[in-house]
């Protein structure tokens, strides 16, 4: 198990290459440590995750009171809900991607599920994508909204905002977030009525298998 000092550097060096390879743009998205049942590791509001530092991270508890580092990011209310409604949930990552981001200004979507299934890495790696509305930045109501979703989706679209994933660990949570946004970007290029969705038995069957 990584010690503080370990999980710091580790948010650094992921949030640099979320930066480099273009998931992250600006000051944009946010990234969440649960470092034990009491504290949240998070990355300081308006901070670039291509910039991070380790010593200005972040420090709160899981009833908001903000410990150490830089100001934390105004979504982190928004993080301690999760990690509230979804003990499973061990970090968090929230991007503007590209695709994701795209699909989730589209109107006429399926809230309850964003994206049919079409791959069998999705299924394995995501399950389902529900969407909540839309609520400006730093809305109160976006917490309660993502935590009802958190408790059976560990990925879950805002609308017309960009997209939270949770995991086992930062890395866990990045590549569940990593193979979403490469399904939407699938989705977005594929025309509708030339995607082959899986079929319940087959989506049963990865869900049996690899759990």
């Amino acid at each position: 198990m990584k010690n503080e000092a370990e999980l710091r550097a580790q948010m650094v060096n992921y949030g640099r290459d979320l930066f480099l390879r273009g998931y992250a743009t600006g000051g944009a998205g946010n990234l969440s440590i649960r470092l034990d049942d009491c504290r949240i590791l998070a990355t300081p509001t308006g901070a670039s995750l291509g910039r991070l530092v380790a010593e200005a991270l972040s420090v709160v508890t899981m009833e908001g009171e903000h410990l150490s580092g830089d100001r934390p990011s105004k979504e982190v209310d928004f993080h301690r809900a999760i990690y509230h409604a979804a003990p499973e949930a061990k970090a968090i990552v929230h991007l503007h991607s590209t695709h994701l981001t795209a699909l989730s200004c589209k109107k006429h979507i399926n809230t309850e599920n964003v994206l049919q299934a079409f791959t069998p890495y999705y299924v394995m790696r995501v399950g389902q994508l529900p969407c909540i509305p839309y609520f400006r930045p730093g809305s109160e109501e976006i917490a309660p909204a993502l935590a009802e979703k958190a408790i059976k989706h560990r990925a879950i679209l805002m609308a017309n905002h960009g997209a939270v994933v949770y995991g086992k660990d930062l890395l866990d949570a990045g590549d569940n977030y990593e193979e979403l946004e490469e399904t939407a970007k699938l989705f977005n290029l594929i025309p509708n009525e030339e995607l082959r969705f899986l079929s319940t038995d087959e989506v049963n069957e990865l869900n049996q298998v690899f759990g």
